[in-house]
């Protein structure tokens, strides 16, 4: 699996807005014939911060993930709402095969 760990700091006027955006991302993301797991986390001490946990079946359908509709409109609407850059980390998974 191809795994991508984003985190996320979102100001906190856009908290509300943020997680309805994503979570229409997540809805069609879970969708997409490569996807095996896309997971949405708040910080549980501070509603700003997120991670998304994303896995795709192998580097190629998570690059197909960024062409998507409802990719590149989470991405356009949530742009000015972050406290700082986003990061995404890739990582390969090795369990579950």
């Amino acid at each position: 699996m191809y795994i991508t760990i984003v985190y996320v700091s979102v100001k906190p006027e856009y908290v509300d807005g943020f997680i309805e955006a994503t979570g229409k991302n997540h809805q069609a993301s879970i969708k997409e014939p490569g996807n095996r797991r896309f997971d949405v986390l708040q910080l549980s001490n501070d509603a700003s911060q997120f991670v998304l946990y994303e896995a795709y079946s192998d580097e190629e359908a998570a690059t197909a993930h960024k062409q998507t509709e409802h990719y590149l409109n989470w991405r356009n609407t949530v742009a000015d709402w972050m406290a700082i850059q986003r990061k995404g980390v890739q990582y390969s998974g090795l369990f579950p095969q």
